[in-house]
């Protein structure tokens, strides 16, 4: 038979451990988030960058070619503008 002190130390270290396992499941999956959510605005601004600059570089091709895109422009040319499109779609 085990007295009784050494039940209550045993019980006692057994809630102590699970309990500071509770805590510290808690912490390390705070830190997960954190960095999961850190990741994720890092991505997104990568995007955000690779997105202006595709959008710099479309506007670039745009002024290089010298195609008129606005109807309403005296310069407007439909052939050029369907040949433009073409050679981008390939």
């Amino acid at each position: 038979m085990v007295s009784s002190t050494v039940n209550v130390a045993r019980y006692t270290a057994l809630f102590a451990g699970v309990f500071y396992g509770i805590y510290h499941r808690r912490s390390l999956q705070k830190a997960h988030d954190h960095e999961k959510e850190q990741h994720a605005i890092h991505h997104r601004e990568q995007l955000i960058v690779q997105a202006k600059q595709a959008w710099h570089q479309k506007q670039e091709s745009a002024k290089d070619d010298g195609v008129v895109t606005d109807p309403e422009d005296p310069r407007f040319d439909l052939e050029k503008l369907i040949a433009k499109w073409e050679k981008e779609s390939l």
